[in-house]
């Protein structure tokens, strides 16, 4: 694991010297450390192919009702950079017909960002019908969340991106998009070369709260 982890007190639960402790003191580290870090912030060089394997991997140990692989990762290597900007370019005209030429060429310069960048799909009709498509995101959420944290855990940054470029018919085009299926994110992975404080997490108490007793039925 990445010796560059931030170190940060941890709860009672992980005190002790035993396997299990030490497994969750390292799981606890390396959640915590995980930070979004820009893809123009991200350079070379990126995972290499052994590397690239062990974070697509690491997709696979998410959870999958009904195993329908309901997702699946577009790799977008560099010779093809070129293309996706034009695609971003389109996207933007199809949106806005009036964008400048500058418009345009920013649109553009996002495909160039990151050593590595893939585009993660959803399919809501692969498989069985009774798995809806909130399902299906929350396991493409699960799959990729695991890509974040593989990346953190070999010292590289990354990111999750979205915008309205990836509902357009050019993108839709461009990566052969099924009827069933949908563009949820692209995913950058690089060396960092700066890197913002991390920002302060929510608390427990600001997500988490405990069901009451049932209220009493009205006669």
């Amino acid at each position: 694991m990445n010796t560059a982890l931030r170190t940060r007190p941890l709860p009672a639960a992980f005190e002790g010297d035993g396997v299990e402790s030490e497994c969750a003191r390292a799981a606890a580290d390396l959640i915590h450390a995980r930070q979004t870090v820009l893809p123009k912030r991200l350079l070379a060089p990126g995972p290499d192919a052994d590397q690239l394997q062990a974070l697509l991997g690491a997709a696979a140990a998410a959870p999958d009702h009904g195993q329908l692989l309901p997702w699946r990762f577009v790799i977008v290597p560099r010779t093809e950079r070129a293309s996706l900007a034009e695609v971003f370019a389109q996207a933007l005209c199809e949106r806005d017909a009036s964008a400048t030429p500058e418009q345009l060429d920013q649109a553009r310069e996002k495909a160039h960002r990151a050593p590595l960048l893939l585009l993660l799909v959803v399919d809501g009709q692969r498989g069985d019908p009774a798995v809806d498509l909130a399902e299906r995101i929350l396991s493409a959420g699960c799959a990729v969340q695991n890509m974040l944290l593989m990346a953190t855990a070999m010292g590289y940054g990354s990111a999750l991106t979205s915008g309205k470029a990836l509902g357009s018919r050019a993108l839709r085009q461009r990566f052969g998009l099924g009827a069933g299926e949908q563009a949820l994110c692209f995913l950058s992975v690089g060396t960092v070369a700066a890197r913002r404080p991390a920002r302060t997490r929510p608390a427990v108490a600001d997500y988490c709260s405990t069901l009451g007793p049932a209220p009493a039925r009205t006669p």
